[in-house]
């Protein structure tokens, strides 16, 4: 609007000054005598000079209006371009404005750059969140290495003694008080179990990789250790086929949680793990006979249940549990192989 009106009074005064220009002139060009001619003398019952000043007037007054409404025609196609070059448009052509073609090759070059300036500051930011979340992962990797080490070292070890000890007392003393000799079982039995939940923890805070072994041999691997440190039944049927190593990690970490979870709360004395292929299905199976829990109420509150259930959705797969009191449990999971033959 103010383009608009400050392109009328440009002509307005332009026309004024052409109308001064014009009356300069005939007053030089007319005889001194003949002067007032110019001011008696009438077209259509109007004074010379005043109709002279009328149509120069509004000859201007209306080339103003051409002129401010051309250029703001222009100016609003370029504030669209620019806007649209703000929002990271593509920017759109009108052969109306051929005149502007110029300043449109001019703004998809500066849209270009900026586009170019901001994805090279989106991948570094990605680069650096990346770096941060690897610097913070190595550091919780090694805090979490360090106390299961002195876990290992002092608690474990403690507990181990105790054991033992109680062990002796229960096996050597001549006790023939029925309560005492229940209470020292009983203590016995904290402690035994004491030792399931430190193994559990020190299995959480340094889970084992597979470090370049398939995932057949790291189960392998894992129960074997388990057998030489627990009084557990264990056994297992692991089919030899080719799994990604995405999902390999995946399945890895399930079947630690699993153990983990049979070790510190399902007093089982047998677990059997299975990993098997049919039909393209990856089938994974961990079965305990434990003293079993009620699925609905436990699977909401448990933190261990929900990340492995995370880890199964994450590979398209889905997983299953079974479980009542005092009937053990057996954890179920199923991954969509994507190569058709074993390898």
């Amino acid at each position: 609007m103010m383009t608009t009106i400050r392109h009328i009074v440009t002509s307005i005064f332009f026309g004024v000054f052409l109308m001064v220009t014009i009356i300069s002139i005939t007053f030089f060009v007319f005889p001194l005598e003949e002067w007032s001619v110019l001011f008696h003398e009438k077209i259509y019952n109007v004074p010379y000079l005043l109709l002279l000043a009328i149509i120069t007037i509004t000859f201007s007054s209306i080339i103003g209006m051409i002129t401010a409404f051309y250029w703001n025609q222009r100016i609003h196609y370029v504030e669209r371009q620019l806007e649209l070059v703000n929002n990271n448009q593509p920017l759109t052509s009108d052969d109306t404005y051929k005149e502007l073609q110029k300043v449109e090759e001019l703004l998809e070059k500066v849209q270009e750059k900026f586009k170019v300036q901001v994805e090279h500051s989106q991948r570094l930011a990605t680069e650096r969140a990346n770096e941060r979340e690897k610097s913070l992962q190595e550091v919780v990797i090694q805090e979490r290495n360090r106390l299961a080490r002195d876990l290992h070292d002092s608690v474990s070890q403690q507990l181990f003694a105790a054991s033992m000890m109680m062990s002796a007392i229960n096996e050597q003393a001549d006790i023939g008080d029925t309560t005492l000799r229940h209470q020292i079982q009983m203590v016995e039995k904290m402690i035994h179990q004491s030792q399931l939940e430190m193994r559990a923890l020190l299995l959480h805070l340094r889970p084992a990789a597979l470090k370049g072994k398939s995932l057949q041999d790291g189960i392998k691997d894992l129960l074997k250790e388990l057998t030489d440190r627990i009084p557990l039944q264990v056994d297992w049927k692991l089919e030899e086929f080719f799994i990604d190593k995405g999902v390999e990690d995946q399945l890895f970490r399930i079947v630690q949680e699993a153990i983990s979870n049979t070790l510190r709360h399902s007093e089982a004395s047998s677990v059997h793990v299975m990993l098997i292929k049919r039909d393209n299905i990856i089938l994974l199976r961990v079965v305990d006979d434990g003293k079993g829990f009620d699925v609905e109420k436990v699977q909401t509150s448990s933190y261990g249940l929900q990340n492995m259930e995370e880890r199964a959705n994450d590979l398209g797969g889905s997983i299953k549990i079974i479980s009542l009191p005092n009937k053990g449990a057996r954890l179920e999971v199923k991954i969509p192989s994507l190569n058709g033959e074993e390898e």
